[in-house]
């Protein structure tokens, strides 16, 4: 059995530096062959929006959003969005990127619980 660490990233464009290091962290633990998962909330739905890491610029150090998401997704990562966190914001699961999945809190609940470890940002 796999460690298993859940981040959930509630910053999007406001917060570019605390979504960045989400990402840099989430990053560094698939290298490390831990099972990760980033689940986007409140505003961190907003980095799940086609388009949208395009227009943040690099912060606190860190590669742009659009690398650190890129490289995430391409070494096995997860990406979760709140769906009453996209309702809210009128973003429609179209409008998501290939690979993001939606859910509610019951999952994340569970996920959460089965995690060895949950981080927030």
């Amino acid at each position: 059995m796999s460690e298993k660490i859940i981040y959930f990233c509630t910053h999007g464009g406001e917060g570019a530096e605390k979504a960045s290091i989400c990402f840099a962290m989430a990053n560094a633990g698939v290298a490390m062959d831990i099972d990760i998962t980033v689940a986007l909330q409140g505003n961190g739905v907003y980095l799940a929006q086609k388009g949208f890491i395009d227009h943040v610029p690099a912060t606190g150090g860190f590669a742009p959003l659009t690398k650190l998401m890129g490289d995430f997704m391409e070494l096995g990562g997860k990406i979760l969005v709140c769906k009453p966190c996209i309702d809210e914001r009128k973003i429609q699961e179209t409008d998501l990127i290939e690979g993001a999945q939606i859910t509610a809190g019951g999952t994340l609940n569970v996920l959460a619980l089965e995690a060895d470890a949950q981080l927030v940002y």
